[in-house]
């Protein structure tokens, strides 16, 4: 695991910078359906890009309540409906979400919030999470531990664009 906020940040911006990609894509390349059986299971870019930052914009807010107090109500949120709905019922929603903003909305947020989440977690006492084992676990499952998981979605995706 982690023992200091800057490791874990750099090493989450290393495992990031693939995924911007997904912002350089043209809005067809970007909203192109991709094979149910393929490693996309049917996402577009645009569905990938709302699922990895949609979590992400889980992982800020709990950023912005630890800045600010020793306890997040986002965290223990999403834990229970997690455990409640399950996790393809609640992806499921993010996508539906996410279909109905603008592309230009998506693009906006797949650019400025895994900044925001890295300049948050910045300055949150790091006892509040990297040294606090349950809170690092929530942010690495949104994350560092996420990201890996969604690369052949990705690298389809990308190879589909380039043709």
């Amino acid at each position: 695991m982690y023992v200091d906020a800057l490791s874990f940040l750099e090493d989450e911006r290393e495992a990031w910078e693939p995924f911007e990609a997904l912002g350089g894509l043209t809005d067809a390349d970007l909203e192109r359906p991709m094979p149910q059986d393929g490693p996309c299971h049917g996402w577009s870019g645009r569905d990938l890009a709302a699922h990895l930052v949609a979590w992400q914009q889980v992982a800020l807010q709990a950023a912005r309540e630890l800045a600010l107090g020793d306890d997040s109500p986002t965290i223990a949120r999403t834990d229970a409906e997690w455990d409640a709905s399950g996790g393809d019922a609640i992806n499921e929603a993010i996508r539906a979400e996410w279909r109905a903003l603008p592309l230009d909305e998506v693009r906006r947020r797949l650019a400025t919030v895994p900044g925001e989440l890295r300049g948050y977690l910045t300055v949150v006492p790091e006892i509040r999470w990297v040294k606090n084992p349950k809170r690092l676990q929530f942010f690495m499952s949104q994350t560092l531990d996420h990201y890996p998981e969604h690369r052949p979605e990705l690298d389809a995706i990308l190879a589909a664009a380039r043709g």
